[in-house]
């Protein structure tokens, strides 16, 4: 019988949701433990330069589907530690190296299907951008977070594309158990600039020992990664590191997977502050979002930058 890739979609969140409600129940009954002696957090300092690309940004600049740069893509072969993608890059050899971002998808997802709209986008507005895909479309959060690592590594040294990248200038986007990568990836690197978790699950592992800068953006009728654990999740990061947490109204778990403006203008601004150290995008997120309008619940620890 031919199971087509909904019908698997449908089967990965029922179990990634069975999971949530498990974690969810043991992580009520733990006190979380407060970590000491971790690593320095990597927010911006003075002491390193800012990288400002393209014309002052507009609220409207940022709702626009393409940046100011142009972009090009080459597909990526299977190996290196993770199973190929696509690399999206600005074809712009004037300003030097550029920031970049490691994207993985969720449980069973393809990123070529599911994230992939985000690489020309985020490319355009000046970002070296890896959709990868993973060695087994069941890997667990660990396993997305060492193949997120291990593209960087590839992009960095061995990419067709690394001589475009700032390799001080590194960070991780995940999507769902994707999500729970990203924290994998920033806990065990925290010389990452930047961490973005959409939705996500993160059963191995809290966000108690996160230094990086760390954006969560979830559903506000998520029913599988739901409200309640994504608050709990985030509840634990903590508050000396840089991060915000916000709720988009009435998305569901699969919101993210769909081309939109509603996470980009907060997503752009959060890469453009802690990978570019550009502070003119922090009017966009501090002291409020200018456009809170599908925005359930917004939680910044502002200032940034």
């Amino acid at each position: 019988m031919r199971v087509d890739a909904t019908q698997q979609r449908a089967r990965g969140a029922r179990r990634i949701k069975g999971a949530v409600t498990a974690l969810v129940a043991v992580l009520a009954a733990v006190t979380v433990a407060t970590v000491t002696g971790g690593p320095a957090s990597a927010e911006p300092s003075a002491s390193v330069k800012a990288t400002q690309r393209g014309p002052d940004p507009t609220l409207a600049m940022i709702e626009a589907s393409r940046g100011p740069f142009a972009t090009a893509q080459q597909n990526v072969s299977p190996g290196n530690g993770f199973n190929g993608g696509v690399v999206y890059y600005p074809t712009d050899t004037s300003l030097g190296t550029w920031g970049a971002l490691a994207i993985v998808p969720g449980y069973t997802a393809k990123c070529a299907k599911e994230e992939a709209w985000m690489g020309p986008w985020l490319s355009s507005f000046g970002f070296v951008v890896i959709c990868i895909e993973t060695n087994s479309p069941n890997d667990w959060d660990t396993a997305r977070g060492q193949q997120l690592l291990a593209a960087l590594d590839w992009l960095t040294t061995r990419s067709p594309v690394k001589n475009r990248v700032d390799p001080n200038r590194l960070s991780v986007l995940g999507h769902s158990m994707g999500g729970g990568g990203m924290v994998y990836a920033t806990e065990h690197r925290p010389t990452l600039k930047a961490g973005i978790g959409l939705a996500p699950f993160s059963p191995s592992q809290n966000m108690s020992s996160e230094r990086v800068p760390t954006l969560v953006l979830g559903g506000q009728k998520d029913p599988t990664v739901t409200p309640s654990y994504l608050k709990g999740l985030y509840a634990g990061v903590p508050a000396s590191t840089k991060s915000l947490f916000a709720e988009i109204s009435g998305a569901d778990h699969l919101y993210y997977t769909h081309p939109n403006n509603v996470q980009m203008k907060i997503i752009i601004p959060w890469l453009k502050i802690f990978v570019d150290q550009d502070s003119r995008y922090q009017q966009f997120l501090c002291p409020k979002l200018p456009d809170p309008t599908k925005i359930s619940m917004y939680q910044a620890k502002c200032p940034y930058i």
